[in-house]
């Protein structure tokens, strides 16, 4: 079974927070409240600072319009008493105007040098539509922004006084100007320091998850496994939320590796006993074929009688060779040493391939072969039984008149590859996934049709011939694959070349 790999990573997608790293989502929610904290605070400091002006301003304009508005002058300014538009403590850029029945009747822009620039039709309109009621009001005259304010007085006229808003909202500009540099700046600093102490934090996070990780790497199902991998005792602190989750997951890989070790242990006394059971067998299993093949040598059988005496003998061959196997994979489990020489995969694969065409005449044999030796450092005993288990295969569950193709090539990443296809009926889908497994057999996928189908029966098969296939290559430091659908079907081995 090959090693279970991780699960392929969702592609990160800048418009997909829940794709983003923990950490990165952490500092963007960490900059969004900043970002919001700052907003509310700019509008909060704007608009104070907005009504603390414009107080400083209406204190400044009623200040103006009581100069303006002298109670002890005689109507129409007469000359005992003080010109309302008298430019005496009145900034520049002042607006004044004097309102006598509905009609602007003097006033002005107050400029740097004390002389006054006339009001436009369209100021003098606005002026008109103010109400009379001391409440300063915003307006917007040919200079600029206004803040306005209408008295009438004692003689019945009204006098209009107004203030430029420019000092007012360059005041407003520069804060705002200030608090958004400032922000930024702030922004940025915050936003590099809590990077680096966010990762920082996280760092115990990405530690389980490498723990994790490395255990998922692990071959946990078969053979014996050494769980070694713990998360250190600095992350594995039950005080902390970090903490908690690596001592979690420490107690949980403690009870992996004891359920390994007992699973270990049974599969050991299991061997064990397979291995014994075999090698006891094969005395009284050699008697039986002695004294069968003795008795018909030496005995006169009725014709039903030698019948009967060969389906003992064919029996006893078939039980023996079936031990035979199962030593064979319980030294194969057992990790013994390979007799390791030189092997030319080529001269192997004509030899095998020559040995089943005397077994099966009926079936077409071919062979594609390189022009060079494929050398491989193996095992030549084992070998060949691997190449002799996968070509009896094809030709037991294939009828006759089978092509069966054997070929012998290499890879670009240095290994060789040797090829068993035939254009039988195929291995049943939901069978191929097994198919390297002991004692699996799916004969009635694989047959024919007619004698075919007791052709097969009569052989039968233990359905261990492939997971020879497979543990053997496998100790050889190769792999086995399978693929099939009806009409071809093809068994590849790959082994590293010889260097």
């Amino acid at each position: 079974m090959a090693t279970p790999q991780a699960p392929a990573a969702h592609p990160r997608s800048l418009f997909k927070p829940a794709t983003w790293h923990l950490r990165t989502r952490l500092i963007a929610l960490a900059m969004a409240l900043l970002i919001a904290i700052c907003g509310a605070v700019g509008v909060a400091s704007y608009a104070s600072m907005d009504a603390f002006l414009t107080r400083q301003l209406d204190d400044q304009l009623n200040q103006a319009a009581d100069r303006a508005n002298d109670p002890g002058r005689p109507p129409m300014g007469g000359f005992n008493g003080r010109d309302p538009l008298d430019a005496r403590g009145q900034s520049v850029g002042t607006v004044n105007a004097r309102i006598v029945s509905g009609q602007v009747n003097s006033g002005g822009f107050l400029a740097s040098d004390t002389t006054r620039a006339p009001l436009s039709t369209e100021d003098k309109e606005i002026l008109l539509e103010l109400p009379a009621d001391g409440r300063p009001v915003d307006r917007t005259l040919s200079n600029g922004g206004y803040r306005l304010v209408a008295v009438q007085t004692n003689f019945g006229d009204v006098l209009v006084t107004g203030l430029p808003l420019a000092g007012k909202e360059s005041t407003l500009a520069s804060l705002v100007w200030t608090f958004v540099f400032v922000s930024l700046a702030g922004l940025l600093m915050i936003g590099l320091v809590g990077t680096v102490l966010i990762r920082r934090t996280m760092k115990p996070l990405e530690q389980l998850s490498e723990v994790a990780t490395r255990v998922s790497q692990l071959p946990l199902d078969a053979g014996e496994v050494a769980l070694a991998v713990r998360v250190p005792p600095s992350n594995s602190n039950p005080g902390t939320e970090v903490g908690s989750v690596g001592h979690a997951l420490n107690l949980m890989l403690d009870n992996v590796a004891n359920a390994l070790q007992a699973r270990q242990k049974s599969e050991t006394k299991v061997r064990q006993f397979v291995a014994d059971a075999s090698h006891e067998l094969r005395t009284p299993l050699t008697a039986i074929r002695g004294y069968t093949e003795l008795m018909r040598m030496t005995e006169d059988f009725t014709p039903d009688g030698q019948k009967s005496l060969a389906r003992v003998q064919s029996q006893s061959e078939r039980m023996t060779a079936l031990v035979e196997d199962l030593l064979l994979l319980a030294r194969l489990d057992e990790g013994q040493p390979l007799k390791l020489s030189e092997v030319d995969l080529t001269q192997l694969v004509v030899e095998s391939v020559s040995d089943e065409k005397v077994m099966a005449p009926a079936h077409t044999w071919r062979l594609e072969l390189p022009d060079e030796p494929v050398l491989v450092n193996g095992d030549a005993a084992q070998l060949r039984q691997v190449l002799m288990n996968l070509l009896s295969n094809a030709r037991k569950h294939t009828p006759a008149g089978t092509t069966v193709v054997t070929g012998v090539g290499t890879t670009s990443e240095g290994a060789a590859v040797v090829t068993v296809t035939d254009d039988g009926g195929g291995i049943p889908e939901e069978f191929v996934d097994h198919v390297f497994s002991r004692f699996a057999r799916a004969d009635a996928a694989r047959k024919g049709a007619g004698d075919q189908a007791g052709a097969s029966a009569a052989e039968g098969t233990s359905g261990l011939g492939l997971s020879i296939v497979q543990s053997i290559v496998e100790a050889h430091g190769g792999k086995v694959t399978v693929t099939s659908q009806p009409g071809r079907t093809q068994f590849a081995i790959q082994l590293p070349l010889m260097r």
